[in-house]
């Protein structure tokens, strides 16, 4: 079953992706060194469909698209947060990353508490059984979380992008 991963606030694409460990663009490597030095057990216990749930201003620092990458490449479905980093926001929605902004729902669930995460409802279910609506999300920004990322969406419309 999907689970947590709680984070706290201002949370760096250095603290996501260490500058030093980023110098490639392949989505797997990138995972594997996903969060190294700020939650090491990360990288070796993440499993497909966990969620990232965070404080204000996650992604906050550099600009690298590197950071999103690699969350999603680890598995994660979604990242919610109080409030995130803008280009950091912009980078994640362009590779298809939902991100949801929900003040105050890291005083709501529990690091490693068990999850589940309606993509079609839009809804966070904890493991006491109670959801939580997450925000609605713009229709443009849905129409790309859906395709995979803004690339898949243009190819999907045969707006062929040269790479």
């Amino acid at each position: 079953m999907p689970r947590v991963w709680k984070f706290r606030d201002d949370v760096t694409t250095d603290a996501i992706i260490p500058g030093r460990l980023n110098v490639t663009t392949d989505p797997v490597v990138l995972a594997s060194h996903c969060f190294h030095d700020a939650k090491p057990e990360f990288r070796n216990d993440v499993r497909e469909g966990d969620l990232i749930i965070a404080g204000e201003n996650f992604g906050m620092g550099s600009s690298r698209e590197h950071a999103p990458i690699a969350i999603k490449a680890a598995g994660c479905r979604a990242v919610i947060a109080s409030s995130f980093a803008r280009i950091f926001f912009r980078n994640g929605i362009n590779i298809g990353l939902p991100l949801f902004i929900l003040k105050g729902i890291a005083d709501q669930v529990e690091d490693g508490e068990d999850v589940e995460y309606d993509k079609t409802n839009w809804r966070l279910i904890l493991l006491k059984k109670r959801a939580i609506r997450l925000p609605a999300l713009d229709p443009h920004v849905e129409k790309i979380i859906l395709a995979g990322g803004v690339i898949k969406l243009l190819n999907q419309n045969n707006l062929k992008v040269p790479f």
